[in-house]
């Protein structure tokens, strides 16, 4: 039962983040939340907590840019994708490290909510400086 509970609220968490990396964000909460932490072994290539900020940012900021260029749906997906693939590509890191370090720390909820709140006060003061 515990285990419904935590997979239910994993849910809950990725339900107010929207768009591509929502997505991502949800699949990934939702198929290893049901798992232990001490189940998922830490990757080889775990991207430390201030590489993820960094990435999430930007692919946020990207995805929010991709939805304002007002393109049809599938070639608003095909422009993130491609500059989704440069993004990791200045960052260093192929997009299963990335899936990889995600999957590890959302299994880790208070590092993931750690990591996301960075990445949350980082957009916010963004927003700030632009208005």
């Amino acid at each position: 039962m515990k285990r419904i509970s935590r997979c239910l609220s994993a849910v809950r968490r990725a339900l107010p983040l929207a768009g591509l990396p929502a997505l991502l964000t949800a699949l990934l909460l939702t198929a290893s939340a049901c798992q232990k932490a001490e189940e998922v072994p830490a990757p080889a290539q775990l991207l430390p907590p201030d590489k993820m900020v960094g990435l999430l940012i930007e692919l946020h900021t990207l995805e929010a840019r991709t939805e304002a260029a007002a393109l049809p749906p599938d070639s608003s997906r095909a422009l993130f994708q491609q500059e989704k693939k440069k993004l990791y590509w200045r960052h260093e890191v192929s997009d299963s490290i990335f899936a990889q370090s995600f999957r590890y720390y959302a299994v880790r909820g208070k590092e993931l909510n750690t990591i996301y709140q960075s990445v949350i006060d980082s957009l916010d003061a963004r927003e700030k400086v632009v208005k």
